[in-house]
């Protein structure tokens, strides 16, 4: 019997790096991006050079000197610096987009539903108010808004007198009022306590959570209605009920909010920049994780491509950028100490009210005039002659391309669906509730997104009517100091948070009502 004898395998050579795709494809990347990065530091170097040279002051003290300027409305009209003033330009804005999406939601989603309700007058009513906004500039609506609210000649409204105050010397009190100085309503008003009963409703919004779950399993167990919406709805409806009455107790948090200021006033600003860092590290590692948990087989780790490697280096990367960024920049993290401070020593003021009082006041809109012209007292919910056309002229207008993209998700879905819900004998409104509309909002969120964001950036045409939000109060800024390239720069920095805040909301809320496949 001949033995065969086993040749020792050859040993397989390493390929050369010259020779080596994989690292010739990241190598070439890594020179890329070094070179488009030193180009881009030899074009500002000498974009910042010339620009010294011109006298153009391309720097930010003009944050912390004293503006000179007074601002038609906001938190303060007179601000102390230029970082103040455009805080305050800041929150005017927030303001018109805050209210705006709120409003023209709701308006869009009700002309949308109308213009395909069968009734001929709703419809049509629907469909000209559509037709004829989408087709007039947003900058002529705001100014068409404004020329209304200044020229109205008086008082008008629901108030003590058939047409108008009939004694606004002694003053009075109504339900609205409209005239050139702009519009107050009745409104709900914080009250002493509002806070404290505001965490005990936080506290009910939880629990209506865990019952709302706890409901819906059932349902999934036992097959029959357990009526979970209502259940978690009836939870907040009591929490507040009963929150009315004994939120006092929630009293204890202001201590607990006033020994985190104390503590915050204590720390050294390196324990905040530490603290920071380390959790740029920990999340670039739980997303590293993650990514790789993702990819993860019975059989162990699938091969990881070119791509997921480069998505792997990235985040690690952006941890490592964070880090310097946060140890190399004090002022972020002694800014983000003060703010918290601050922060939580007004929380501590607001929680020190222990009384019963009710944590809520309807306020009604009064007239008052302490010399020669009636003014609006302080109330009602007043817009200003300012806010008015703005927050008026970008809800009409972004309602009405809500209404549209509604109207389009709601075709979207198949007619079958409406025809199997109406033939279970489901009226039509909970044909919409229930199958049309939780199958539409998947089609509507991405585009509605859009409107957002639309609507958060056609606030800038305020400056048309002399609104002071923040691209009016900007311009004033660089007028004054001529710091045009910081204040474009802030502006540029604002609007791109402020996008990728709604984006990220809205992405959001599309993943949680995405289908997931099984």
């Amino acid at each position: 019997m001949a033995i065969q004898i086993e040749e020792p395998r050859q040993r397989q050579q390493r390929v050369p790096p010259w020779r080596n795709v994989t690292f010739l494809k990241w190598a070439a990347q890594a020179v890329f991006l070094f070179a488009i990065l030193a180009v881009f530091w030899i074009l500002g170097s000498q974009a910042g050079s010339n620009l010294e040279d011109r006298g153009i002051d391309v720097s930010f003290g003009f944050l912390n000197t004293l503006p000179g300027i007074r601002l038609a409305e906001g938190i303060d009209v007179l601000p102390a610096t230029g970082g103040r003033a455009l805080y305050v330009g800041i929150v005017n804005m927030l303001r018109v987009t805050v209210a705006g999406i709120f409003a023209a939601t709701v308006l869009g989603i009700i002309v949308g539903v109308s213009r395909l309700s069968k009734n001929w007058i709703v419809s049509k009513v629907a469909t000209g108010y559509i037709e004829t906004v989408r087709n007039i500039p947003l900058l002529v609506q705001i100014i068409a808004w404004g020329v209304v609210i200044t020229t109205i000649p008086g008082n008008l409204g629901f108030e003590t007198g058939p047409f108008g105050c009939t004694d606004p010397v002694s003053g009075c009190e109504g339900w609205f009022f409209l005239s050139n100085k702009g519009a107050s309503f009745a409104w709900l008003f914080p009250a002493d306590g509002f806070w404290q009963w505001f965490a005990f409703l936080g506290v009910g919004v939880a629990a209506s959570i865990w019952v709302y779950r706890w409901r819906y399993h059932l349902k999934e167990e036992r097959g029959d209605e357990t009526y979970a919406l209502t259940w978690g709805t009836l939870t907040v409806v009591a929490f507040a009920a009963i929150g009315w009455f004994v939120h006092p107790i929630m009293g204890f948090l202001g201590y607990l909010w006033g020994w985190i200021s104390e503590l915050l006033d204590s720390l050294p600003v390196w324990s905040l920049q530490a603290v920071l860092a380390l959790l740029a590290v920990f999340f670039a590692g739980l997303w590293i994780k993650r990514f790789l948990d993702d990819r993860r087989t019975p059989a162990g780790l699938a091969k990881l491509t070119d791509d997921d490697i480069f998505r792997i280096g990235s985040a690690a990367f952006a941890g490592l950028v964070g880090v310097i960024v946060f140890f190399s920049l004090a002022g972020i993290s002694e800014w983000i100490l003060n703010s918290g401070r601050d922060l939580f020593s007004v929380m501590d003021d607001k929680f020190e009210f222990l009384d019963g009082g009710a944590p809520l006041s309807f306020g009604r809109p009064s007239l008052v005039q302490p010399g020669n012209f009636p003014n609006y007292g302080d109330t009602g919910l007043t817009m200003s002659k300012l806010f008015f056309p703005v927050f008026v002229g970008v809800t009409i207008y972004t309602a009405a391309f809500i209404a549209e993209v509604v109207r389009g998700g709601i075709l979207a879905i198949s007619k079958g669906q409406s025809e199997a819900g109406l033939a279970l004998g489901l009226s039509r409104t909970q044909l919409l509730r229930f199958i049309i509309l939780p199958q539409a909002f998947r089609i509507i969120l991405p585009p509605m997104g859009n409107q957002y964001l639309n609507l958060a950036k056609n606030t800038s045409l305020g400056i048309a009517v002399a609104y002071p939000e923040v691209v009016a109060v900007g311009q004033t800024l660089y007028n004054q100091t001529g710091a045009t390239i910081p204040v474009i720069t802030l502006w540029m920095l604002f609007y791109v948070s402020v996008s990728l805040f709604i984006s990220a909301i809205v992405n959001w809320y599309n993943r949680r009502v995405a289908l997931v496949e099984r």
